[in-house]
This record gives C-alpha cells, sequence and structure tokens, in this order.
C-alpha cells in the first residue's frame, strides 16, 4: 500500500506523456546519425583550425600577422554561424539559410587568408588541412541533414 500512490502518480505521469502530441523529430531538425557525427567533424575541425592558427608566426612577419587576423576573423564568423544553427536546432526553429552561408563564407575567408600567405610555415599547412576537413564536413552536413 506505501508504493501504490506513488506508483499511481507515474502510471499518471507517463499515460499523460503518451497522450500529448508528439513533436516531429524532423521539425526539431535532430537529424540521423550520419548528420550528427557530421556537425561533429565541423565543430572538431573549427576547433583544430584555430588551436593550430594559434601556433602560426607572425612575429616578424606583418603579412603573416595580417593573414592570421583575417583567418580568426573568418572562423570567428563560421563558429557565430554555426552557433546560430545550433540554437535553432535545440529551440525548434528553421535553421536561418544565412547562417550556413555564414559557416561557408568563414571557412573560406580564412582559407583564402592562408593561402595567399604561401608561408613556409608548417602551422599553415596544418591550419589549411584542418580548414579543408572543416569544408568536407560542412558539405557532409548539407548532403545528410535534411
Amino acid at each position: 500500500m506505501r508504493f501504490a500512490v506513488p506508483l499511481v502518480s507515474v502510471l499518471l505521469a507517463v499515460s499523460a506523456s503518451l497522450a500529448a502530441p508528439a513533436v516531429s523529430l524532423e521539425s526539431r531538425q535532430i537529424g540521423n546519425l550520419a548528420c550528427n557525427v557530421a556537425r561533429g567533424q565541423i565543430v572538431a575541425a573549427l576547433n583544430k583550425s584555430g588551436k593550430n592558427l594559434k601556433n602560426v608566426d607572425t612575429s616578424t612577419d606583418p603579412a603573416a600577422a595580417g593573414a592570421v587576423t583575417t583567418a580568426q576573423t573568418g572562423l570567428k564568423a563560421a563558429g557565430d554561424g554555426i552557433k546560430t544553427i545550433a540554437l535553432s536546432i535545440i529551440t525548434g526553429q528553421a535553421s536561418p539559410a544565412g547562417s550556413r552561408d555564414q559557416v561557408a563564407n568563414g571557412i573560406q575567408s580564412a582559407t583564402d587568408a592562408l593561402t595567399a600567405l604561401q608561408s613556409t610555415d608548417p602551422n599553415v599547412e596544418t591550419t589549411l588541412q584542418s580548414l579543408a576537413d572543416a569544408t568536407a564536413a560542412g558539405q557532409k552536413v548539407v548532403a545528410t541533414c535534411k
């Protein structure tokens, strides 16, 4: 008898939750496994790009300093776009197309700045590779997250 009241309460709560209208997973943009893996890959690649970028030697080359600053601005823009998309997913809203463009443009801006540098610093090449990984992951997101 002492478990009857809690048991009835649990059963009522479960019944109420089952009777409530379910929100479509598609409308919440949760995504399938491949989609979520791609989302994780782009975030990881952008984080790696930012870490690699910090290792680029800018102490003796003003052009390198300018390119790194431009690349950092691009990475920040891409990150801000991802934050907007993530907030949309969490709140069940449609992701703004402009945010997807912001991510792509930020990655491209960072890539262009470092490519134009034509540096022999291995950290530039490492950063460019992680930016290429971010681009590939972004393409996977577009292809798999419907």
